[in-house]
């Protein structure tokens, strides 16, 4: 009954208001008839004054009771609701107006006499009720001297048994009436105001639980009907709320894309992983397998080229182990870089001359373009001479003969820039996004052969983001390939 935060609000609303409604009723009968205590003693605080000042109540040890009788018929007339009482010094009661068996104290208490006869007294001060054991009133009193001595005191209650009997009806019929329907007219306004407004400010709340619910039942998220309007012109905790559901949703969708992209790079790279290393395994166990089958039948010619194809193929395959070990590696950041400054040039004719054999059994002339002098860089010596063989490499692989590999460096800025061109069969544009792509090989999409694994170039990028650094590639079929990098210059 009570699930949805609105109506939970709105019940500890409606008790709150009723709680403080009870409170003002009682505040409001409380403070009236403190009020009306004051003021009626305010008003009658002379009156026991004035009657000592015209009648002369006690004469010596004896009550006048001529003078006091006088005085009860007076005041019964003009007020029948005061109570008249003569006492001495001590608060004993030595005469009264009342009817006889209605007085039920014998003595009055001294002290709130002595307090309201206190010019600086705050009032009301409420005195006993001789009437009542228990009861207190409000009264007026008086001296009563004889030459200069106390003789006793004038004590008249003001609000007798017919004034109480007065009082109870107009809170009956007019105070407790008018007040209560006033407080409660006044808090069902309040709490119907109170519950519109919570009704405001949850609505959005309740739009944010169906974008939720709808989210997760596996919409997307541009397909909930629900806006986000609501949300972003808002600066309160609700709308920061919806903003920032926005954000972890969106960021949740592109992690399920990274998460549907990384699995399908899983399995295209365990169906290239498991093609590659077929290949090979496939060709050495069957030359190994003629071998023992018809080792009497071939020359050691034959069996020699046997030999060396498994070989070959042994090499081919220990070479595609290392680099999947490599790249698994660079990307779980195993490999730690370990930057030190050095002399490119020095490095790039280093790997020019490990790869001159191969180049010349091509045909082809590798060409430094650069100057011997060149700053020194801040890097891993051994990764980057990695870029520059899986980049020689693969230029000589897709180069003609009598072609040309240049490799160009120069200074810009803080950096050190690297072309390495070739004038090759050059590189169809709509494939020049993927040859960075793990398992891509070119040489398949053109039907040449060339035996290599297709993670050369997955291996260059990833060492030289480490390096904080890209690699950019151009490219023309016919007229040839440039890839271009930097170094950061060592400071």
């Amino acid at each position: 009954m009570f699930k949805s935060l609105y109506s939970k609000l709105a019940v500890i609303l409606a008790v709150l208001f009723g709680l403080v409604g009870l409170s003002l009723v009682f505040v409001a009968l409380f403070s009236t008839d403190l009020y009306q205590q004051e003021i009626n003693q305010k008003l009658n605080a002379k009156l026991a004054e004035q009657i000592v000042k015209e009648k002369l109540l006690i004469q010596g040890k004896n009550i006048n009771n001529i003078a006091l009788k006088e005085v009860f018929s007076m005041l019964m007339v003009v007020n029948p609701s005061l109570e008249i009482y003569l006492l001495d010094t001590s608060g004993q009661i030595l005469a009264f107006s009342a009817p006889l068996g209605k007085v039920k104290r014998q003595t009055v208490n001294i002290l709130p006499i002595k307090e309201l006869l206190n010019p600086e007294a705050k009032l009301p001060i409420l005195g006993d009720d001789p009437r009542d054991p228990n009861g207190k009133k409000i009264f007026s009193v008086a001296r009563i001297p004889e030459e200069g001595r106390l003789q006793g005191y004038l004590y008249i209650i003001l609000g007798g048994e017919s004034y109480d009997s007065v009082v109870q009806k107009l809170k009956g019929s007019y105070i407790l009436t008018l007040s209560s329907w006033i407080i409660a007219a006044s808090l069902l306004f309040a709490l119907i105001t109170g519950l519109l407004l919570f009704a405001a400010l949850t609505g959005r709340l309740k739009e944010l639980t169906k974008m939720m619910e709808a989210f997760k039942s596996g919409e997307k998220l541009d397909e909930i009907t629900l806006s986000f309007k609501r949300f972003q012109n808002g600066n309160d905790e609700i709308s920061h709320l919806g903003i920032t559901f926005k954000q972890m949703a969106e960021q949740i969708e592109v992690q399920m894309e990274q998460l549907i992209q990384a699995d399908t790079m899983r399995r295209d790279l365990i169906a290239n992983i498991s093609h590659d290393l077929r290949t090979p395994l496939a060709t050495l166990q069957g030359y190994i397998e003629t071998l023992l089958l018809k080792k009497n039948k071939l020359s050691e010619i034959e069996q020699e080229h046997y030999l060396k194809v498994a070989i070959n193929h042994c090499g081919n395959l220990n070479q595609l182990v290392n680099r999947l070990l490599e790249l698994a590696k660079l990307e779980s950041y195993e490999i730690q870089v370990t930057q030190e400054p050095f002399n490119m040039s020095e490095l790039v004719h280093d790997v020019i001359q490990k790869f001159e054999l191969k180049a010349e059994e091509k045909k082809i002339q590798l060409i430094p373009d650069f100057d011997a002098q060149l700053p020194f860089v801040m890097a891993d010596i051994g990764l980057i001479e990695r870029v520059f063989d899986n980049l020689i490499e693969n230029a000589l692989r897709f180069t003609s003969e009598n072609g040309n590999i240049t490799i160009s460096m120069s200074p810009g800025g803080k950096d050190i820039n690297v072309r390495i061109s070739d004038n090759g069969c050059g590189i169809p544009k709509e494939v020049l996004p993927s040859i960075f792509d793990r398992f891509f090989q070119l040489d398949k999409s053109r039907e040449v052969k060339t035996g290599h694994s297709g993670l050369g170039l997955a291996i260059t990028k990833k060492i030289l983001e480490l390096h904080q650094s890209n690699i950019k590639v151009e490219s023309k079929i016919g007229v040839g390939t440039r890839f271009t990098f930097s170094v950061k210059i060592s400071s």
